[in-house]
């Protein structure tokens, strides 16, 4: 390395540094990192939490929400990251023929800044300090990525072999390895088939609910289909020949963890020291027994690669981040009546057990909710043989509006997440319904957002403490 590389480096590392004090001693900055798998919600999310921290009426429990004097979208600092697009989102989801905004492809970014009033005796000689969010959105997919990165090839390869059997297009990916020749010499259409197969069943898995369908960018390859880095896929573990196509799968997977996610870690994940995991619990309930297991251990394992903990000034100063707060959230609260409300949480809870006292342990602080973050439904009764049963009322995508009694929710977790441990195919003795709802229409008064259910509760965990 020469001298001018060398000066550049330490040039860097002192601005680095200088805009890291700065940060932490008078504009502080929160990154917000937005995640969850595949239909957890995180656009709608990041969306209607935006316009609701922009317009505060619907934010009553945000403590801090009174010292708020502005809030405004600024520029974001990461010149290289796309911006969240939430104006055109906002639109998608209040305009006159309100729908879903398309999920997260890829990272993107939002700054939203606040004028905020100092509290105490002395706030009102003090001024106002600035403060900023901004929130980082990555597709829940690239985080189960991370879990990779200890593992070699032959461990990834036999615990994704060992799980295959009974997942929705297992057999033909199972049907291609068996029939191409792993020690023969590398032929790219080789690679490329098993890949191609490996894919398939990575998507109809997706589909049918499942949440550990890694690697996350087999489903979102965006710029890099078709790379070497995206062709590979598990094969049993052997000493393969030189040049041959299994040695190939495992030199691609390598490619993988250094090119792909590495990268990524260093360069969004590592820096967020506050986090939203959205949760489909109840996506993963209506779609049996094997998904909500394959839910519960997806989580653990993305949980695994947080670096949670409260760091201390010294460490804040250096740049050095933790993750300090963490919400799991299960989303969709509004499919459900309010009255089932505090058993989704309690199933949350439960299921994410194992993730949650792990971050807890590490020093960081985390919280289980129900949420919604757009609130697409409202609540009924309705008749059957002879009682009311509590529902919800929404509107299809085709316009209709239904009601809907998605069956009671048990109220010991256990009652679904042990049959879900012991394998059953599915539900003995319930049957759980789900709906999509598309938006519903609505005008938004002067000062109030989208409505919402706890989204309130949720900024006052994650931010309040800053405001």
């Amino acid at each position: 390395m020469g001298i001018t590389e060398i000066a550049d480096d330490i040039g860097r590392s002192i601005e680095g540094l200088g805009s890291s004090v700065s940060e932490a001693l008078f504009e502080p900055v929160i990154r917000l990192g937005v995640t969850g798998l595949s239909r957890a919600g995180k656009t709608v999310f990041i969306t209607s939490l935006v316009a609701n921290l922009l317009d505060r009426g619907r934010m009553p429990a945000l403590t801090g929400g009174e010292r708020i004097r502005a809030a405004y979208l600024k520029p974001q600092p990461d010149d290289t990251v796309p911006r969240f697009d939430y104006e055109a989102y906002l639109a998608d989801l209040t305009g006159p023929a309100p729908h879903w905004p398309e999920g997260t492809r890829a990272v993107s970014e939002l700054r939203l800044s606040f004028r905020v009033a100092s509290g105490g005796l002395l706030g009102g000689l003090r001024g106002l300090r600035t403060v900023h969010l901004d929130i980082v959105d990555y597709p829940g997919e690239w985080l189960l990525d991370l879990g990779l990165i200890e593992q070699s090839f032959d461990d990834w390869s036999t615990g994704v072999l060992d799980r295959l059997p009974g997942r929705p297009g297992a057999d033909d990916f199972l049907r291609v390895l068996d029939e191409v020749d792993l020690y023969a010499a590398l032929e790219e259409p080789r690679a490329k088939q098993l890949a191609e197969a490996f894919t398939r069943h990575l998507q109809a898995a997706r589909e049918a609910g499942f949440s550990d369908c890694s690697p996350g960018r087999f489903l979102l390859p965006g710029e890099m289909a078709g790379s070497p880095a995206l062709t590979f896929a598990p094969v049993p573990p052997a000493r393969y020949p030189r040049h041959s196509l299994g040695r190939e799968m495992a030199r691609r997977f390598d490619a993988y963890k250094r090119e792909v996610i590495k990268p990524f870690f260093q360069d969004h994940f590592s820096r967020i020291d506050r986090q939203v995991v959205l949760v489909d619990v109840l996506g993963a309930i209506h779609a049996g027994p094997a998904a909500l297991e394959d839910l519960r251990q997806s989580m653990a394992g993305i949980l695994s690669a947080f670096r949670p903990g409260v760091p201390g000034l010294l460490l804040t100063l250096m740049g050095v981040k933790k993750v300090e707060k963490i919400l799991f959230a299960a989303t969709k609260a509004d499919h459900l009546h309010h009255a089932q409300h505090a058993r989704l949480t309690a199933i949350t809870e439960a299921l994410l057990r194992e993730a949650k006292d792990r971050a807890d342990f590490a020093g960081a602080q985390t919280m289980a909710m129900s949420l919604a973050s757009l609130r697409t439904t409202s609540e009924d009764m309705i008749p059957h043989e002879g009682e009311e049963l509590p529902a919800v009322r929404g509107r299809l995508k085709d316009g209709r509006s239904v009601a809907l009694y998605p069956g009671d929710l048990p109220e010991d977790p256990a009652q679904l997440l042990a049959p879900a441990r012991e394998g059953a195919e599915s539900w003995l003795d319930a049957d759980f319904g789900l709906m999509s709802f598309a938006p519903a229409p609505v005008v938004l008064r002067p000062g109030e957002g989208p409505p919402h259910i706890r989204l309130d509760r949720a900024a006052e965990f994650l931010f309040g403490d800053k405001l």
